[in-house]
């Protein structure tokens, strides 16, 4: 049965094609047409490229770059001010939010005049109209042209709202020579956003677009006057202006001059260039502050060219966001570009020198291998062929960790880094984003630490503020940190994630421990000057210099802000100097002059333990320690040793001479505790320590056990030396270095079986080994012997 009545109704429908040919072939042409006419809208509307333009955090113009077609065209605008807006609608279209894409009175009105006329003198075109013809590119003024605007104006119409449509008029109608869209002339003729115009340069931007080619900055042009003019008083009929408004309007000059385009900063502007080409960019800049930056760098660098320092580089964070509010990536003068002041330095990879000292303390005080004032060796140290010297060429023979890295010295900090480990180091920076490490951990080395490898302040300012930031969250979060507490800088707004951290690449105690170290006042030797720059507020802050004094670096922080500053030129020219104290600091603490001080940062106690430490040692307190202090450590800091250097001796009555119970009674010694660093570290130190006392010696007819009193300071760990060949072809010499307990003792030296010489004071030996294995003896005048076995490889 529903077959029979398929099929019936199928016969219907043919039948009543053959009977209804004609009908049916209007309506699928009607339906053709309608499909083509809904598809004949473009999308987008307009396709050029556009200029890219960066705006601070409050939407202040920094910066624009000309568009690829070599137009003055800002993306569309989001909003068309109410003054244009009025202006626009008076002068062109009064009923443009009442017709639907068309007015037929204006229409017909114009074919009217322009039928007596005998020419085109009106075209009753509406925005929407103007706007069809715009995105259409010049298409010829026909009536048929006319008609196809209608349609397609009829079509934008139903796609888009009535502001919308303004919106994309404004940003895209012409306003003489290359200047396209409102925002784009506003800036060219004026000087200022679209939204501070006036109501006389609202007006001749509203009848520009009618007639582009009038436009004659500096010149007298009674056409476009008139024009503009007429706009106003129309206005006033219209009750927009009162009278003394609509004076002062006409008595307003047509623009002086063509305005060049903000460029505040031109570095993040070449940024923006290559990572959101032919945008509007809403950045985090603080256009004030920028601009005060600016002036800054202006400053700094008339004193820094006295000694050819030409470039300079500034990045302000917010500590909280790491969001960028000041970007200046060089001189902010580039026109002349002599000494590469187009070049960004803030993205540019540079030798680190020490700056990334900091990161190791907070690492080593994580893992529990120091303590925050541990006694660290600082005397000379060759490891595997690396000699790694301070920057002023001495040694303090110990010091405390702390004071290692606030003074920054190198020796110290590379005995810090083997003992930590380069792979582990290295893995630690690739997790603080630094992205410019791109070779293994094994090519840099201990070197690491040093220079060796190249960072830019981009990341380095990025590493900074994230142990800042952990802190804060820590504090604002009753201990909580997040997974993106660790993190690049932005330029950009953004929304980071509050998913709970289970493990940080820097734990919160490591963090303040190092910020407490580096808040210190004691600045590095060549810091000279260093006290100039303290303040009531509290900084912490850390410099670097590079190898042959070609980078200067200071980053300094607080809980609000992170000032990095880099100074040196950009050819990579070294300059006799240039330190991070001498350029790069001062420059620092004045920016910091500009910001607002804060608290500082919130212990992480739960984190932490106090614990009694011994006072000289920095080592947790052992039993023969007299003088204690109280220290806040990491809990692993609980597994490290007691104080090794202070230890139980036995004297005479007299305190003068140890002695053992061979040669003197229990009841008749005098038992004291004594500091006593290995004969190495004692040399160095005991010259910088006029407190500390050497142990006296043995009662004569006292036997003791060996005691350490000399120790190799050159060669050490692995006993090898290389013998440089001399340009003739012969080997050169080496250098042997020792260390007496006593500085009054005499050092004789035998090599194999061959006497050397002897040395008092300074216990160095000049030698001409051939290659292989030798003995060294050490005799000195209280007939101690020290022996070391020496591997010498030739070198050449």
């Amino acid at each position: 049965m529903r077959k029979k009545e398929h099929t019936l109704s199928l016969r219907l429908c043919v039948s009543y094609l053959k009977n209804n040919k004609k009908s049916f072939v209007v309506l699928l042409l009607l339906f053709l047409l309608s499909l083509v006419w809904w598809f004949s809208l473009p999308s987008p509307l307009f396709s050029d490229p556009t200029s890219t333009v960066i705006e601070s955090r409050t939407g202040e113009l920094l910066g624009a770059h000309i568009a690829e077609d070599g137009q003055w065209r800002f993306p569309d605008v989001e909003a068309v001010p109410e003054k244009y807006k009025t202006c626009l609608l008076t002068f062109e279209d009064r009923y443009f939010y009442f017709h639907p894409g068309f007015n037929p009175v204006s229409l017909g009105r114009a074919l009217i005049q322009n039928i007596r006329n005998g020419r085109v003198v009106s075209g009753g075109s509406t925005i929407t109209m103007q706007l069809i013809r715009l995105s259409r590119k010049g298409k010829a003024r026909t009536v048929s042209q006319k008609l196809i605007e209608l349609s397609l104006a009829i079509r934008a119409e139903i796609s888009f709202s009535k502001d919308e449509l303004l919106q994309l008029y404004a940003s895209n109608a012409p306003f003489g020579g290359n200047v396209v869209g409102l925002d784009a002339a506003a800036w060219r003729y004026f000087g200022r956003n679209a939204a501070d115009l006036s109501w006389s340069e609202s007006a001749m931007l509203a009848v520009l677009p009618n007639a582009p080619s009038l436009i004659y900055p500096g010149k007298k042009n009674n056409l476009l006057l008139q024009k503009r003019n007429r706009l106003l008083d129309l206005l006033y009929e219209n009750g927009e202006l009162d009278e003394t408004t609509l004076e002062l309007a006409k008595l307003e000059p047509l623009p002086e001059k063509v305005y060049a385009l903000p460029q505040v900063a031109p570095h993040l502007m070449n940024r923006v260039l290559t990572e959101h080409n032919g945008e509007r960019v809403i950045t985090t800049i603080d256009g004030d502050l920028q601009q005060h930056v600016n002036d800054l760098v202006r400053q700094h660098l008339v004193k820094l060219r006295a000694n050819e320092i030409h470039n300079a580089a500034v990045l302000v964070l917010n500590a909280a966001s790491g969001e960028a509010l000041a970007y200046v990536g060089n001189s902010p003068d580039v026109a002349e570009g002599k000494h590469g002041e187009q070049v960004d330095i803030i993205g540019a990879p540079r030798s680190s020198g020490s700056i990334l000292k900091p990161f190791l303390f907070a690492a080593m005080q994580d893992d529990g291998r120091i303590l925050p004032h541990t006694l660290v060796a600082d005397v000379p140290t060759q490891i595997g062929g690396f000699s790694p010297q301070n920057f002023n060429l001495s040694y303090e023979g110990a010091v405390p960790a702390s004071k290692a890295l606030f003074k920054s010295l190198n020796i110290p900090v590379v005995r810090m880094l083997r003992d930590y480990g380069v792979e582990r180091f290295y893995s630690l920076l690739k997790d603080l984003h630094f992205s410019t490490l791109n070779r293994p951990a094994d090519h840099y080395g201990l070197s690491l630490i040093l220079g060796g490898a190249e960072v830019n302040l981009w990341d380095l300012a990025g590493a900074y503020s994230s142990m800042a930031r952990l802190l804060i969250h820590y504090e604002e979060n009753d201990g909580r940190s997040f997974k993106d507490d660790f993190r690049q800088p932005s330029y950009l707004p953004a929304v980071y994630s509050d998913e709970e951290a289970l493990t940080n690449s820097i734990s919160a105690g490591a963090s303040w421990l190092t910020m407490e170290a580096l808040v210190q006042v004691n600045r590095p030797d060549e810091e000279s000057g260093w006290e100039s720059f303290s303040s009531s507020r509290q900084v912490a802050w850390k410099t670097g210099t590079s190898f042959g004094f070609r980078d200067g670096w200071a980053v300094g922080l607080d809980r609000n802000f992170v000032v990095a500053v880099w100074c040196g030129n950009a050819d990579g020219e070294g300059r006799p100097g240039l330190t991070g104290t001498s350029a790069a600091a001062p420059l620092m603490f004045d920016v910091f002059n500009l910001l607002p001080a804060g608290k500082w940062f919130t212990q992480p106690v739960d984190e932490m333990e106090q614990v009694p430490v011994c006072a000289t040692s920095g080592h947790r307190v052992g039993p023969y320690c007299e003088q204690t202090d109280s220290v806040w450590i990491m809990q692993k800091g609980l597994t490290t040793s007691a104080c090794p250097y202070h230890r139980l001796v036995h004297l005479d009555p007299t305190g003068q001479f140890q002695v053992t119970s061979k040669c003197l009674s229990v009841d008749e010694m005098k038992h004291q505790s004594w500091f006593v660093l290995p004969p190495a570290m004692e040399w160095y130190y005991k010259q910088r320590n006029p407190f500390y006392r050497s142990l006296p010696p043995f009662m004569s007819g006292c036997s003791e056990e060996v005691q350490a009193v000399m120790e190799m300071i050159y060669p050490r760990e692995n006993n090898q030396v290389f013998v440089p060949v001399q340009l003739d072809g012969t080997p050169g010499q080496v250098i042997l270095e020792a260390a007496h307990a006593s500085s009054e003792s005499i050092v004789y030296w035998h090599l194999d079986e061959q006497y050397l010489g002897q040395t008092s004071g300074l216990h160095q030996m000049p030698v001409h080994p051939q290659p292989g294995v030798h003995r060294v003896t050490l005799i000195d005048d209280q007939g101690n012997v020290f022996q070391l076995r020496l591997q010498v490889a030739a070198k050449d």
